[in-house]
């Protein structure tokens, strides 16, 4: 099997010269400005084989009971769903927050865990949208 070059050359129709290899760079991570609190910048996982099986796995679970909580009448039951709903997006921001860049929370460093526990709700949201958006997510999907 032949694996051609993804140089200049090959668009133009013309082989790459030999010992000229073309090389794609892959960040695994965007790094994204807040429109919530613009000096913020956040780093965020960009979707991969693997993260999405590990991401799959950990909503499963919460996913299942969430569907079944909205199917019920009971205003317990919808209070219930709530709160999952909720706790699949800590789960979202904890797996996709890399970093947050221009922010402290009570005098400490940002990170997911204190976003969540004592952050700015406007820009725990953002995030999550934009993990979210990043792993592929219809606006249907989203909502939930």
């Amino acid at each position: 099997m032949k694996f051609l070059s993804r140089s200049a050359s090959k668009e133009r129709g013309t082989p790459a010269p030999s010992g000229n290899r073309a090389v794609d760079s892959y960040e695994s991570v965007i790094l994204v400005r807040s429109k919530a609190i613009p000096a913020v910048t956040y780093t965020i996982n960009r979707i991969s084989f693997g993260r999405r099986m590990e991401l799959s796995r950990r909503a499963r679970d919460i996913s299942k009971r969430a569907e079944f909580l909205e199917a019920g009448g009971q205003l317990h039951e919808k209070i219930e769903a709530g709160i999952l709903a909720q706790e699949v997006d800590a789960m979202y921001l904890t797996w996709g927050l890399v970093s947050i860049a221009g922010l402290t929370i009570d005098g400490e460093a940002a990170n997911a865990e204190r976003l969540i526990d004592k952050g700015p709700d406007q820009l725990a949201r953002e995030i999550v949208e934009s993990i979210k958006q990043q792993c592929g997510l219809s606006d249907a999907e989203r909502k939930n």
